[in-house]
């Protein structure tokens, strides 16, 4: 299984606990009111911030807690302003790695994220080292057992997807970019509930983990995540499923 998918797989099983921490809350918070400010506060007619509450109602969050944070974005009450930076590196194995954060303080963030990477075995890159090896999609997850194949595949089709596939007990339905609302619209039409939906980077070509450096990597796409300004993390890591089972 690839980098991202394999992540998305192990974050699913300890969503529970991950629902949980106060810190996803103020993720999808800083997600919602950056949406908010670049596009509007009004959630049909801005697609970002539409996936972004999407997303926190997901997580259970209150929605007087979503309408402050698409107020603030939008103007309606002061605040500090998040500013969107991307970071690329490696880490173990030479995994290419790309770290999306929302910081006021990018000072504190570009030392956090390099503590992280130099404690796993890995570094802190400059702009454009990794980018290459990584496509931006619209990617969403739909779990396998609460939907039919030949139901999700038509609808999604419909929609504008690029390809509908299995991995374990999810589907993934992949979009071009600009497609992702109209496919996350066209699957609702159907009634087909989905578990995520976010443009995300995903590997062009992998690297074979095992052992010591499978857990390194685990546990570095753990930390990174962890941290308060980071967003999301992506890599292009690979590990056989005999691996996980070991590790898990």
């Amino acid at each position: 299984m690839s980098g991202h998918s394999k992540w998305s797989t192990i974050k699913r099983k300890k969503g529970a606990k991950d629902a949980q921490r106060s810190k996803v809350f103020s993720k999808l918070i800083k997600e919602i009111t950056v949406a908010a400010r670049m596009g509007g506060g009004d959630v049909n007619g801005n697609p970002r911030l539409r996936l972004a509450v999407a997303r926190a109602r997901g997580a259970n969050m209150p929605q007087d807690n979503i309408k402050k944070a698409i107020e603030k974005g939008a103007g309606g009450l002061e605040g500090v302003v998040y500013e969107e930076i991307l970071y690329e590196g490696y880490g173990p194995g030479g995994v290419a790695i790309m770290i999306e954060s929302l910081t006021e303080n990018r000072n504190r963030t570009a030392m956090d994220v390099r503590f992280v990477l130099d404690k796993h075995g890995g570094n802190l890159g400059q702009t454009g080292t990794v980018a290459h090896l990584f496509t931006t999609s619209g990617y969403l997850i739909v779990e396998a057992d609460k939907v039919d194949e030949d139901t999700l595949l038509g609808a999604a089709l419909d929609g504008g997807a690029s390809d509908v596939r299995r991995d374990g007990d999810i589907f993934e339905v992949l979009t071009a970019p600009q497609m992702l609302e109209p496919v996350t619209r066209a699957l609702e039409g159907a009634g087909i509930v989905y578990e995520s939906a976010e443009v995300a980077r995903l590997p062009l070509t992998t690297v074979v983990l095992a052992g010591q450096k499978a857990q390194t990597m685990l546990k570095l796409m753990e930390r990174m995540e962890d941290l308060d300004d980071v967003q999301k993390v992506y890599a292009n890591f690979e590990i056989s499923e005999a691996d996980m089972a070991k590790i898990e």
